[in-house]
């Protein structure tokens, strides 16, 4: 138990706890860490909304079953009409921020971006804009000829407060080469959260396990994502998720490849809590995982039950159909002893249950 409150574990200590500790010691080590950083015993939760503008996307990565190419039946980009109506819907239930991304839209450029995330932001100055995530800013560059802090600053005099995690898969060139051969690499990925926390911009850090990544690939991308923090201190929270294999091209490729265990999620998250000691909240994945898992991760670390998702098209593409609504959240929370309270996007709390 001791283990759990050194200040810093090195690369070769962490694979040794996730290769040989019991899923229990793991599980009591990480909890020890989250009381250090969380004494109060506040488990939080957001009402948010998943709004995917588009679904058109050119960088074809091997494990989505949501993207649609340009022309292919079934593509679609929102009108703001739309828009509007999916964000007054979530303010009717309490809601508070919208995660916004879409697929990497070939003909899209910055003034389509400034234009929508301005009258989102006029519009609904009560609704935060947590969006896009690395690869569209870095290709919103690219195709408006732009730097990425331009993209950024000019997205933030929009309206925009922070970005997703998304698109970090695993922070290994090695695994991204399989996986997504098209998509920005690990340092590219870096650059574009070090650049939007150098603007004030903060930023989430998501990982995706269980694809053809092993525990040296996992464990760099741990290092990535610490050393960034130990650099701009930018990431408010850190989201572990596992693939899921149905519908995807990957699958098609390697049949073999079958859906990570809880056994494998809950050893992941715990040793995430242990080594990420300067990211303050780590968040459980119960829309991959199903509720029961995700109450489970509470006690392996994780200390926000993430978003109540009142729409989610990307996960489920894949198979994952998994809902939660608030009053299911605050349940679970209570069960294992800890105080339930919503957030919103910077984890300040708005109200406690």
């Amino acid at each position: 138990m001791a283990r759990s409150l050194q200040k810093r574990y090195s690369d070769k200590e962490i694979k040794e706890l996730l290769q040989t500790a019991s899923l229990r010691e793991l599980g009591e080590m990480a909890s020890a860490k989250k009381l250090e950083l969380h004494p109060d015993k506040i488990t939080t939760f957001i009402v948010d909304r998943n709004i995917n503008y588009t679904n058109i996307c050119w960088v074809d990565c091997k494990f989505c079953a949501f993207k649609r190419r340009l022309g292919e039946e079934g593509q679609y980009v929102l009108s703001f009409e739309e828009i509007d109506t999916k964000i007054e819907e979530l303010l009717a239930i309490g809601g508070t921020q919208i995660l916004f991304q879409g697929g990497v839209h070939p003909k899209l450029k910055i003034d389509y971006y400034e234009e929508l995330v301005r009258h989102i932001a006029d519009k609904y100055p009560q609704i935060t804009i947590h969006g896009f995530s690395a690869i569209e800013i870095n290709y919103i560059a690219k195709v408006s000829r732009l730097s990425i802090p331009e993209v950024l600053q000019r997205l933030k005099d929009a309206g925009l407060s922070s970005i997703p995690g998304a698109g970090a898969e695993i922070l290994s060139d090695r695994v991204r080469d399989v996986i997504a051969p098209k998509k920005l690499d690990s340092s590219e990925w870096i650059e574009v959260h070090r650049q939007a926390h150098k603007l004030g911009i903060k930023s989430t850090a998501t990982m995706m396990f269980g694809s053809v990544d092993n525990d040296d690939d996992i464990i760099e991308h741990w290092r990535r994502v610490r050393e960034l923090q130990d650099e701009t201190g930018g990431f408010r929270a850190f989201i572990l998720w596992s693939f899921q294999p149905d519908n995807t091209p990957l699958q098609q490729e390697l049949p073999e490849l079958k859906k990570a265990s809880s056994n494998r999620y809950l050893r992941l998250l715990a040793c995430s809590r242990l080594y990420l000691d300067n990211i303050p909240n780590i968040q459980s994945s119960w829309v991959t995982q199903g509720s029961h898992i995700g109450q489970l991760a509470l006690l392996f670390g994780a200390n926000d039950l993430g978003s109540t998702m009142m729409e989610e098209n990307v996960v489920a593409a894949a198979g994952a159909r998994n809902a939660m609504n608030q009053e299911e959240m605050i349940n679970l929370i209570k069960d294992i002893g800890e105080l339930p309270a919503k957030r919103n996007t910077a984890y300040e709390i708005l109200e406690r249950f």
